[in-house]
């Protein structure tokens, strides 16, 4: 087939391969490559461009291996298929800047708008692309994304809108707006985010772009506001962070903290998630704990880092199985407890039991008077875990600040996932810490990054179950942890339990030293796909 003939190029995009999204993403991708190269008239490219986003939409849609629930390594099977989805959104970018190029000043200023638009929308499909996957952006993409709105500023067409029907909320966007969709996805913790939640964020952020826009006039604004400066290759930095030789604007989004205000007052009305523009498939409280987490970045400004990381090196030991955590925190294997016995659900160690602080600057734990007496033989440990398959993986330390760490890994068998739950151990740390995985990314070179937020406090392991009304057989034991309160830390007590325990003001019974104690779970403190962290108030 003669994929640079616009004519039968509309003909086969009536006849696409009805089953396999992957060929039809190839054919697609095919008829975008060959007509950007045969340079046909800018009329008929056009044509064949417009009748084929919807379905480059829908196929993208139906792609597996691209969903974004865990990061892609570079080596992965879907590497490629990566790659070609991206180069179809850089080859559309360009096809729709060739025929501006081409027509110049002799179309309408509504196409030239168009034709502004596509090819900023495109290029900016290209780092969500890199988002989703966990992807680090390549160098020079970001000035690939400017220079699309530069030659839309300079033609002053930028704030025109045009027809889009594959904009499922406005039908309509300017290519002002499709920046500004851009930046809001730079703002949005993207590397932290589930492939759901990224499909959200996507939505929202062009459902919420056009109470956004850029002013060159920066005087008088906070450093904490955001700026951007279009020569760079990075997107928005807290104003304060520009060299004072650079030109950067101001990026305005005081209205957009206005919206997302109102969608929060019209959940409380009972207002839908779908009926505000948010989508269909999700849920009210999930909407509003994603949407929660974007409010600061999107309506506000930079919160900057609450603890400044400082650079470090050393290793960091960390594990993901449930039970290989208990295990290193611990010292040995949860077993079930024996009523009538005294349980050992408390940390294993060589010296007396800990205070309840201790000192570590990493974590901000403080204690005036830790304990000295022997510390654990992590090397016996080391073996043991080796012996019970509960081996800790080894990761460079990148840097560090008192709320957790960044490192490093060229990933082994462990695969570790957004908002888990981790044991942590640094080179230097006499314990193991709970932590929770803030986010991933894979670089290029094949080496994937990850920042672990260490949850304040010292754990323990313990023995819970849900409580039973029943006087049948009980369900066993299983293991869980506890973190006692802490003046310090300014923390409450709470419990770690396994994923889906919690329901407001249900039991837990807790086995230690000989007899049980019944808490009931008050609050969902934090949660993953692994644990909940909940708090809870004793039983008399």
């Amino acid at each position: 087939m003669d994929f640079r003939n616009p004519a039968q190029c509309m003909g086969l995009l009536q006849n696409l391969p009805a089953d396999d999204p992957e060929e039809r993403l190839t054919v697609l991708a095919s008829i975008v490559a060959d007509l950007l190269a045969a340079h046909p008239a800018p009329e008929l490219h056009l044509e064949v461009l417009e009748m084929t986003r919807p379905l480059v939409d829908k196929t993208r849609a139906r792609l597996s291996g691209l969903d974004g629930g865990e990061p892609l390594p570079p080596d992965s099977q879907h590497n490629a298929l990566l790659l070609k989805v991206i180069t179809l959104w850089r080859d559309l970018s360009r096809s729709y800047a060739f025929i501006a190029g081409q027509t110049g000043g002799d179309t309408s200023f509504d196409q030239r708008a168009l034709l502004a638009q596509r090819r900023v929308y495109y290029v900016g499909k290209i780092v969500s692309e890199y988002y989703r996957a966990h992807r680090a952006l390549p160098a020079g993409l970001w000035r690939e994304v400017h220079e699309s709105f530069l030659s839309a500023e300079q033609d002053e067409i930028q704030r025109i809108r045009v027809s889009d029907p594959v904009n499922t909320i406005w039908k309509a966007q300017s290519a002002l707006e499709a920046y500004i969709t851009v930046l809001l996805l730079d703002l949005a913790n993207a590397f932290g985010r589930s492939g759901q939640e990224w499909t959200w964020i996507c939505h929202w952020a062009e459902r919420f772009a056009p109470y956004c826009t850029l002013d060159p006039n920066i005087e008088g604004r906070k450093p904490t506001t955001y700026g951007l400066d279009l020569t760079a290759d990075h997107g928005l930095r807290p104003l304060g962070m520009f060299p004072k030789e650079a030109s950067p604007r101001y990026f305005d989004c005081n209205k957009l903290a206005s919206q997302i205000q109102s969608v929060f007052t019209q959940f409380k009305q009972g207002m839908s998630p779908s009926s505000l523009g948010l989508g269909d498939d999700c849920s009210v409280e999930a909407s509003a704990r994603l949407l929660l987490s974007l409010y600061r970045p999107w309506g506000l400004a930079s919160a900057g880092r609450r603890f400044p990381r400082r650079g470090s090196t050393g290793i960091v030991e960390l594990c993901a199985d449930w039970l290989a955590i208990g295990f290193h925190v611990q010292g040995k294997l949860f077993e079930q407890p024996r009523r009538g016995a005294p349980a050992d659900v408390s940390p294993q160690r060589d010296d007396p039991p800990p205070p309840v602080f201790f000192s570590d600057p990493v974590i901000g734990i403080e204690n005036d008077d830790p304990p000295k007496a022997g510390k654990r033989n992590f090397d016996h440990q080391h073996i043991e875990a080796e012996r019970l398959g509960l081996v800790c993986e080894r990761w460079e330390l990148l840097d560090q600040s008192v709320g957790g760490f960044r490192v490093q890994q060229r990933p082994h068998a462990e695969r570790f996932s957004h908002h888990q739950i981790v044991g942590v151990r640094p080179h230097d740390g006499e314990y193991f810490l709970l932590g929770q995985v803030s986010w991933l990314m894979f670089r290029e070179d094949g080496l994937l990054e990850a920042g672990i937020h260490v949850l304040p406090g010292l754990p323990r392991v313990i023995a819970a179950r849900q409580y039973a009304e029943s006087d049948g057989p009980r369900e066993p034991y299983s293991q869980a942890f506890m973190i006692e309160a802490s003046d310090v830390l300014q923390i409450a007590s709470s419990l770690i339990l396994p994923e889906g325990w919690y329901k407001a003001n249900d039991i837990v019974e807790v086995f230690g030293d000989g007899y049980e104690r019944q808490f009931r779970m008050t609050q969902l403190l934090l949660k993953g796909p692994n644990f909940e962290q909940v708090g809870f108030a004793e039983l008399s």
